[in-house]
């Protein structure tokens, strides 16, 4: 069970102190950089050449943004286009580093409760910031909604105050969850068939289809944590 686990361990490779906190540079640092270079150096090499009639490289990244931003529209509502830079970028950061954890002997910091919670807590900061700047104190009503007899306010409001704070957990629960089980199930499966030296057209097959399967799953849960960010962005800006 070690060697499969061996693939999420974090590694110091600059170890840091600041003031009694461990602030080291370590491969999850390391492989979230990477993904911020790799996102943008993939949508400048796209775009680098805009043209009236886009060729299939322009077509593929204005294809993807569009796709990102109907989502949002749709999620967020009247107003989204303000948030579209950030949505955008969510999408971008979590589908390269769950792209960037299929190469061989790289690191999957998606399947890391630190920065995958640490961005959807960001998510929740902001839907807060964003729902007290445009409703103002009435956006505290989202947690006695209307219509609801104040005398259950006491059982109401914890509630709806626990359902709040729980956004972040079950949105960075999904992610790890779904991107560490399917990294140990790959892993297993290419140990098991290196292992017995069965190299044959059928094993490497299977291979082949899990990776592609893992590449739709990298896709999927990319695009879920972003249209859930979308949706509790909208909430905040539409609660009543």
């Amino acid at each position: 069970m070690n060697h499969l686990m061996h693939q999420f361990e974090v590694k110091r490779y600059v170890p840091l102190d600041l003031i009694g906190f461990d602030v080291s540079f370590t491969n999850a640092a390391l492989f979230m950089v990477l993904a911020v270079i790799l996102g943008i150096s993939f949508l400048w090499f796209l775009v680098r050449k805009q043209e009236l009639v886009p060729g299939m490289a322009q077509s593929v990244i204005e294809g993807l943004f569009h796709f990102i931003k109907k989502t949002a529209a749709d999620a967020i509502g009247h107003g989204y286009e303000k948030y579209l830079p950030y949505i955008f970028s969510v999408f971008m950061f979590v589908l390269m580093g769950n792209l960037l954890g299929l190469f061989p002997y790289s690191f999957t910091f998606t399947s890391q409760l630190a920065p995958v919670g640490a961005f959807a807590l960001l998510g929740l900061l902001l839907s807060a910031i964003i729902g007290l700047k445009t409703q103002g104190l009435k956006w505290f009503r989202t947690f006695l909604p209307t219509g609801v007899p104040l005398v259950l306010a006491p059982i109401i409001v914890p509630i709806e105050i626990i359902s709040f704070l729980s956004k972040p957990f079950s949105l960075t629960m999904r992610l790890v969850m779904n991107m560490f089980v399917g990294h140990i199930l790959l892993k297993i499966v290419a140990g098991f068939v290196y292992s017995s030296g069965l190299f044959g057209v059928l094993p490497i097959g299977v291979i082949c289809i899990l990776v592609m399967f893992e590449l739709f799953v990298a896709f999927l849960q990319a695009y879920i944590f972003t249209i859930l960010t979308s949706v509790y962005l909208g909430q905040a800006i539409h609660s009543h």
